[in-house]
């Protein structure tokens, strides 16, 4: 069984207080890897490793810091099938997802921001009378924390740390401890590619202590997190009892999904599947409320139990498996409670609402897609966030209501919309209070484009140029060049 220090400085060291804790797969119960717990104390040692860092790393060309990274990418692609691998055991998903989702958005990633990085700039700002020279440039924050979730293990913390050091920051990453692995495997990476010490530091451990010691850190100039609402808050509540450090937030979703009469049913019913089921449903930005016009209601919904039906769960490892477990037993617990909860409350199920116990999924956390049918937008299965391949459907008379109903939420993550009128996509990109508005597709989150929420779903935005400028704070830099100043009237 693989075992991880913590890797601090360039080293792999061990926790003060000696510490490890296990990692299972989900799929199946077997444990995989033992993590070191980092300790408030071991946190520190990586921040003030990677603030030693900063002062040379801030400074370094960014060709040079680009170079790097794509020298860790050569590595990275080397080791594809290896990580692809682990990521599935270490999170429960289908092999076929690694491979096509996570390895691919990692390396993008890491191809993406090492070439912004090399292109950072300021602006020259005009100023009335032309009596001084004004101009911004961007500059690193420092040390930047970043908590990662354990759904995207990868494709998140490449998300977030690429641009931080692209951009001169050091980093100190802290995966989830229910996915912990790969996020460790990747100090691999970077120290074979040559990143100097400090530059980037990997932690593994609990939120209630790893996490929150970074929270906590006064060093640490800037966190990136991305999961619950909840902790979200307590990321604000940290900062602001701190050095009032940066947060950037990505954070729950209940995605609304909007089908109105004149969309393509069956491409429709394709996009809302994959909406709530990939990664089986453990998705932030999963469409979990779809709004379906009347006159195409039945045949939307009788395509959609069908196809659910059809989903294949099983053996993640096989490249035919659809959907893979759920992370635990407590997530298991949640999401099943809410299905029978909203059957109590009056939704109907309309399939799925139990965990598959054949054998190979009988020791893992298998749950069938679950559709239920509601007449009430205000039932907690609506409103939400389950985090778990279920969907409620509601019968809608008209465009304008389906609108309201999608915006009647705490959260504004992303919103889809199928329809073959331009004129309705458009109103409903005006209308949606959402970060992403998908129109004729759903999920589709690229690096090069800003990913991030309104509401409740977050502050900021990771991805694209506005992802790497969130990584930058901005100086304003003013040189007088007019005649001399003497407000007071001072005799020389």
């Amino acid at each position: 069984m693989k075992k991880f220090k913590l890797f601090i400085d360039n080293e792999w060291v061990e926790p003060e207080d000696g510490k490890y804790f296990t990692s299972y797969c989900p799929a199946t119960g077997e444990p995989l890897a033992e993590l070191a717990s980092a300790s408030a104390n071991d946190v520190n040692k990586a921040v003030q490793a990677a603030k030693r860092a900063f002062p040379e790393w801030s400074k370094t060309d960014g060709d040079v810091r680009a170079d790097l990274m794509m020298k860790a990418l050569s590595l990275f692609k080397a080791r594809i099938r290896e990580f692809a691998e682990w990521e599935a055991k270490d999170v429960g998903k289908p092999i076929k997802e690694t491979m096509g989702t996570d390895l691919p958005y990692a390396f993008r990633a890491m191809e993406y921001f090492s070439n912004l990085g090399r292109q950072i700039r300021g602006n020259v700002i005009p100023l009335p009378g032309r009596s001084a020279l004004c101009y911004e440039t961007y500059e690193p924050f420092g040390v930047v924390g970043s908590i990662i979730p354990w759904n995207f293990p990868l494709h998140i913390a490449t998300r977030t740390i690429c641009p931080a050091l692209s951009a001169g920051n050091t980093v100190v990453l802290k995966a989830s401890s229910l996915a912990p692995i790969t996020c460790s495997m990747m100090a691999e990476i970077f120290l074979e590619a040559g990143y100097p010490k400090g530059v980037i530091n990997i932690v593994s451990g609990s939120g209630s202590v790893t996490g929150e010691a970074m929270l906590r850190n006064d060093d640490v100039n800037m966190v990136s997190f991305t999961g619950s609402t909840e902790v979200g808050r307590r990321c604000l509540h940290s900062s602001a009892e701190t050095n009032l450090k940066k947060v950037l937030l990505e954070l729950g979703g209940k995605g609304p999904f909007i089908a109105d009469k004149d969309c393509l049913v069956s491409d429709a019913v394709n996009s809302l599947i994959i909406g709530f089921c990939f990664m089986q449903g453990e998705v932030c930005c999963a469409s979990t409320r779809a709004y379906v016009h009347k006159d195409i209601y039945d045949e939307f919904v009788e395509k959609l139990v069908a196809r659910c039906n059809a989903i294949r769960l099983g053996d993640i490892m096989d490249p035919e498996t659809q959907m893979g477990s759920l992370i635990d037993e407590n997530q298991f617990k949640q999401v099943d409670k809410y299905v029978k909860d909203a059957v109590a409350d009056g939704a109907k199920l309309l399939c799925g609402g139990f965990r598959e116990m054949d054998a190979p999924m009988d020791k893992g956390y298998f749950y069938r897609p679950t559709v239920l049918e509601v007449a009430s937008n205000d039932l907690a299965c609506v409103q939400e966030e389950i985090f778990g391949p279920v969907v409620t459907v509601k019968k809608i008379d008209n465009f304008e209501e389906a609108l309201e109903l999608s915006n009647d939420s705490v959260y504004g993550l992303g919103a889809t919309v199928w329809s073959e009128n331009y004129r309705t996509l458009l109103k409903a990109t005006e209308t949606f209070n959402a970060g992403i508005v998908w129109m004729n597709t759903n999920v589709m989150s690229k690096i090069e484009a800003s990913y991030g929420g309104n509401k409740q779903s977050g502050l900021g935005r990771e991805g694209g140029v506005v992802g790497l400028m969130e990584y930058l704070k901005c100086k304003n830099n003013v040189l007088y060049t007019g005649p001399r100043e003497n407000y007071y009237g001072f005799e020389d």
